[in-house]
């Protein structure tokens, strides 16, 4: 069995905790997590794809087990926590990896991408937009309500977000099993969102997912230009972000590689063996192949199942 690590690292004084297995040497898998929870999410996938490659999964600051510093004295960003991740990678020594992005995630490694276009050797992303499709607007408006005014009232509708029943919606919801999703994910994630003051923390992040979406159209030409592989694996049942935010991949990213799988949100609680048998797939090809920009070769490879 593959043996995972569980460091800390200092980053601009602020403790990281992150979760690292596979050879040294090997090409690296970096791993992003969402909202509410963190890279306890990849418990399961990280000894799979540390048997040949080097994996890494941060904790982002204020999730997880690293530093949560109060909203009052970290102004938290997106783009902050892109600068935490970087000089992680950086104390690390890494310089070229493969993304892994989920939900939050997702902003998060577009920044990086765009930041060192160089760097990144492919993208695999779960249920993590990067286009104005997918947003589902049932649980959407609520957030783009609260970013446009903070009133008492939209201030109490976000807040909902940070309840148990709605961090157990986020799991369940899509799963046609629920009985394949352990309840432990849910009340851990619950327990973190309810430590004082990370209510603040997560109010901050909902007004800054704003500044997202006007990202996308860098975005997309980096996809273009660059010819960087995309795998994109999504719950088809999320209601958070829905499939249409998978096919936009293939827009612009060369020869997309679209997997819509019977799931939600969490894809990795029921169809962690699949999601895990087509990265591996994925990287073992594409990271051996060099990559091609060519517009003509943008096709959209479906792997939807029924």
């Amino acid at each position: 069995m593959t043996v995972v690590h569980h460091r800390y690292a200092n980053v601009d004084g602020q403790n990281l905790f992150y979760r690292e297995a596979g050879p040294r040497e090997a090409p690296v898998v970096v791993l992003l997590h969402g909202f509410p929870t963190s890279s306890f999410m990849f418990r399961n996938l990280i000894p799979v794809l540390g048997e040949h490659y080097r994996v890494i999964a941060p904790d982002l600051l204020g999730f997880g087990l690293s530093d949560a510093p109060p909203a009052a004295e970290f102004e938290y960003t997106f783009d902050a926590l892109a600068d935490l991740t970087s000089g992680l990678l950086a104390e690390l020594g890494v310089e070229r990896y493969a993304l892994y992005v989920q939900d939050y995630g997702a902003p998060i490694g577009w920044r990086l991408a765009l930041r060192a276009p160089e760097a990144i050797t492919a993208i695999i992303t779960q249920n993590g937009n990067g286009y104005d499709a997918g947003f589902v607007e049932g649980f959407w408006q609520t957030v783009w309500n609260y970013q446009r005014e903070q009133t008492p009232d939209t201030e109490a509708a976000i807040r909902q977000a940070l309840t148990l029943e709605v961090t157990r919606w986020q799991y369940l919801t899509g799963v046609a099993d629920e009985t394949l999703v352990s309840p432990d994910t849910w009340h851990h994630d619950f327990n973190l969102l309810a430590r004082p003051g990370n209510d603040e923390i997560q109010l901050a992040l909902f007004r800054d997912y704003a500044t997202n979406a006007p990202m996308y159209p860098r975005l997309h030409e980096y996809l273009r230009s660059s010819g960087v592989p995309v795998l994109a694996v999504w719950g088809r049942g999320d209601e958070i972000f829905g499939p249409a935010g998978a096919e936009a991949f293939a827009n612009d990213a060369v020869d997309a590689e679209i997997h819509l799988l019977d799931g939600g949100h969490f894809l990795l609680e029921s169809a962690g063996l699949e999601v895990a048998a087509l990265i591996q797939e994925f990287l073992g090809r594409r990271l051996a192949a060099p990559m091609q920009a060519d517009p003509a070769n943008r096709t959209k490879r479906n792997g939807e199942r029924s």
